[in-house]
C-alpha cells in the first residue's frame, strides 16, 4: 500500500537519511540507552525524552523504601558494554543502581535530550500527516503544550504505576498509611505496631530493613512464596579494596565474572518447565533448605508455596524467613477482611491493632499507558488491552503505526536479564528507524494477523510451564479466578492458564536469537509515494564520500560473514576467543 504525495526532486544518492523526529517517554533504563544507542549511530534527528520525575533512572529514583536493594549482582546490572569495576558489594542498594544510571546520563552527555517534570498526557496518531501529535504537562508550572514527532517510543516500563490493593476501607485507616513506591522519607517506624501488606521482593526488603526497630511486626501475607537464595554465586558482601583494584585493573578478570553470572541466569529457563527434572530437583532442594531455616511447622505450611518454584517470581530472601521467626514479628495468612481506623481485621475475624500500615503491593502491571494513546482509526489502547495486552515479541502493537514499545507484553521478565533484554529491544527498535530514515517510508505497524499467530504459539509453549500453573503473579494478565481457598477451584487446561501470561515462551537467549533481525512479512509498511524512491538519482552514496574507498569488496581472501543463519550464530557465540568471522570452512 502507498500513500500519494508530489514527489519531491530525486537529487539524494540511494538510501538519502532523512530527519527524524523521536520522542521517547521515560528517562530509566531503557530511555536513557535508546538515546545512547541512537545517538552513537544515527545522525539528523531531534530527540526527547519527557520524564514525569526529578530525575532519571525510572523506578530505582521512585524507590526509596527501606532497604530497597537489586537482587541481581551489581555486576550484572549494568548495560553489557558498560562495566562498573568499583562497586562497593556484590549487592547494591537501590541509591547506588540510581547513581549507576545518573552517571551514564552524564558520561554520555544524554542530559540534552532529558526533560524531567515533564508528563505525556495524550497521543495521538494522525495518519495523513504520519505522526504522532504528544500532549506534554509541564509539572512546575502546569502548563500543557502540543508537540509532534515521526516515531513514539514507550520506556515508561511496566513497574512505572504503583497501586494500592483493593481491601475495603483500607483509606479509612487513620495511622500512617504508606506505599512501598511512593515512601515518606521521614517516616519513623520506632517503637511502632507497623502492618506489612506483601511477601514479594520489595515486601521482604522492607521487612528485614525494618524488624529490629518497630515495637511489633504484623507481616500479612496471600501466599506463600519460593526464598530462592542468592541470584549470585556468592551471598551478600562488601567487596575489598584489593578485590576493586583488582577488577579496576584487569577488565579481564571482570568480564570473566560477570559471564559467569550471566551464564547463571541464562542456564534457568529449563528449571521452569513443570515436568523436567531439573525443576523436580530444585523444588526438592528449596524445601528443605527452607524448612531447615524455618523449624516452624506453621509457618512452613503458610509459607512454602504448593505450586512450582518459579509460579510466582523466585526472590533471594536473603534472612528473610528468619525475620519472620523473630518475637515480635506475627505471620497473618490469608485475605484481609477489612481495614479499620485503627486495626486490619483478617479473614477469620482477628484484629491487628497497627500504628502504621505499609503496602509493598506492587504495580499496575496492565501494560496499558498511563495515558490515552490513540492509533489509527481512534483506537485507544487501553481499550484493545483492556482484556490482555497483544504485543508483536513485546515491542509493538497493531493499529499503533510508528510506535514502539520497550519491555512490553510478553517479555522475557522471568527467564533472562533485564538490561540485556532492553539492549536486544533497542538494537532492534533502531534497525526498524533505519528503514524508516532511509527509505521513504511513512508508517510502520505489525500486521495483526502475525500478533495473533505469535499469541497462539507463546500460550502452546507457555502452557508447560510453572508460570501457568494455579499462584497469584503479576506474570498473569487477570487476576486468578481459582486461587487457592477462594472456593473457585475447577478444571482448567494449562494451555487457557497459559493465555493469560505476558511472558516470553522461552529463555532470555532465544529472545535474543529471534530479535536478532526484523522480519519484514510481519508488518504492514506504507510508503510516502513511489517505494523505491528511496534509490535516489542513481549515485550510490560510497560514490559522494570522499573518504570511501570505491573498490571497497576487492580483498584478498572471503572474509565476509556468513550468509546463514545458523553459522553467523556460531561464531557469534563460539566460546573460543580471538576467531573472526569466515575462519570457518
Amino acid at each position: 500500500m502507498a500513500q500519494k504525495r508530489p514527489s519531491e526532486p530525486l537529487d539524494q544518492p540511494i538510501h538519502h537519511q532523512r530527519h527524524i523526529r523521536i520522542i521517547c517517554i521515560g528517562a530509566g533504563a531503557s530511555g536513557l540507552l535508546f538515546a545512547y544507542k541512537l545517538q552513537r549511530s544515527f545522525e539528523h534527528f531531534s530527540l526527547t525524552i519527557y520524564e514525569k520525575n526529578d530525575g532519571v533512572a525510572g523506578t530505582w529514583f521512585e524507590n526509596r523504601y527501606p532497604g530497597v536493594a537489586c537482587d541481581y549482582p551489581a555486576h550484572n546490572y549494568t548495560y553489557s558494554f558498560e562495566p562498573k569495576p568499583d562497586w562497593p558489594s556484590v549487592y547494591v542498594s537501590g541509591a547506588e543502581i540510581r547513581g549507576y544510571f545518573e552517571d551514564f546520563k552524564s558520561k554520555y552527555a544524554l542530559g540534552k535530550y532529558c526533560k524531567t517534570k515533564h508528563q505525556v498526557t495524550l497521543a495521538e496518531w494522525k495518519e495523513q500527516t504520519g505522526e504522532w501529535q504528544v500532549q506534554v504537562r509541564d509539572l512546575v508550572t502546569g502548563t500543557t503544550a502540543d508537540e509532534t514527532c515521526d516515531i513514539l517510543i514507550n520506556a515508561a516500563g511496566v513497574l512505572n504505576q504503583w497501586r494500592w490493593p483493593d481491601i475495603p476501607g483500607l483509606h479509612d485507616f487513620k495511622g500512617q498509611l504508606i506505599h512501598s513506591a511512593n515512601w515518606e522519607d521521614k517516616t519513623d517506624l520506632k517503637g511502632k505496631r507497623v502492618g506489612l501488606i506483601g511477601n514479594g521482593s520489595s515486601g521482604q526488603q522492607i521487612l528485614e530493613a525494618i524488624q529490629p526497630s518497630v515495637a511489633h511486626l504484623t507481616s500479612f501475607i496471600r501466599q506463600g512464596t519460593w526464598i530462592f537464595g542468592p541470584f549470585g554465586p556468592e551471598p551478600p558482601r562488601a567487596y575489598t579494596e584489593a578485590e576493586i583494584e583488582g577488577y579496576q585493573e584487569n577488565p579481564g578478570v571482570l568480564l570473566e565474572l560477570r559471564k559467569k553470572n550471566e551464564t547463571r541466569i541464562n542456564s534457568a529457563f529449563i528449571f521452569f518447565l513443570s515436568d523436567s527434572k531439573a525443576q523436580a530437583d530444585m523444588r526438592t532442594h528449596i524445601t528443605h533448605e527452607m524448612r531447615n531455616t524455618l523449624q516452624n511447622p506453621e509457618l512452613e505450611a503458610k509459607i512454602i508455596p504448593t505450586t512450582g518454584v518459579g509460579c510466582r517470581r523466585p526472590t533471594p530472601g536473603i534472612n528473610y524467613l528468619e525475620t519472620l521467626a523473630a518475637d515480635n514479628v506475627t505471620v497473618v495468612y490469608g485475605e484481609i477482611a477489612k481495614v479499620t481506623p485503627t486495626t486490619c481485621i483478617s479473614g477469620t475475624g482477628t484484629s491487628y491493632p497497627l500504628d502504621v500500615l505499609i503496602c509493598a503491593t506492587g504495580f499496575d502491571t496492565s501494560y496499558i499507558p498511563r495515558f490515552p494513546l490513540l492509533g489509527q482509526h481512534g483506537i485507544n489502547l487501553a481499550d484493545e488491552w483492556a482484556e490482555k495486552p497483544r504485543s508483536y515479541l513485546a515491542i509493538a502493537a497493531p493499529n499503533f503505526p510508528n510506535y514502539l514499545i520497550f519491555y512490553g507484553p510478553n517479555n522475557p521478565f522471568a527467564s533472562g536479564p533485564f538490561l540485556s533484554t532492553i539492549e536486544c529491544q533497542a538494537d532492534y527498535m533502531l534497525k526498524v528507524i533505519d528503514r524508516y530514515q532511509t527509505e521513504n517510508i511513512h508508517s510502520f505497524a505489525p500486521k495483526a494477523e502475525a500478533v495473533t499467530d505469535f499469541m497462539s504459539h507463546a500460550a502452546r509453549i507457555l502452557a508447560r510451564t510453572v508460570w501457568a500453573e494455579d499462584c497469584r503473579s503479576w506474570y498473569k494478565n487477570n487476576k486468578n479466578k481459582n486461587r487457592p481457598g477462594s472456593g473457585a477451584e475447577q478444571p482448567t487446561s494449562r494451555l487457557s492458564a497459559a493465555e493469560s501470561l505476558t511472558l516470553w515462551p522461552g529463555s532470555g537467549l532465544h529472545y535474543l536469537e529471534a530479535m536478532a533481525d526484523v522480519r519484514g512479512d510481519d508488518w504492514d509498511i506504507v510508503y510516502r509515494g513511489n517505494r523505491f524512491e528511496w534509490l535516489g538519482n542513481g549515485f550510490s552514496r560510497t560514490e559522494t564520500d570522499g573518504e570511501s574507498d570505491l573498490a571497497w569488496y576487492v580483498r584478498e581472501r572471503d572474509d565476509g560473514p556468513f550468509l546463514s543463519r545458523e553459522k553467523r550464530r556460531r561464531v557469534l557465540t563460539r566460546k573460543r576467543a580471538g576467531v573472526g568471522e569466515g575462519a570457518e570452512g
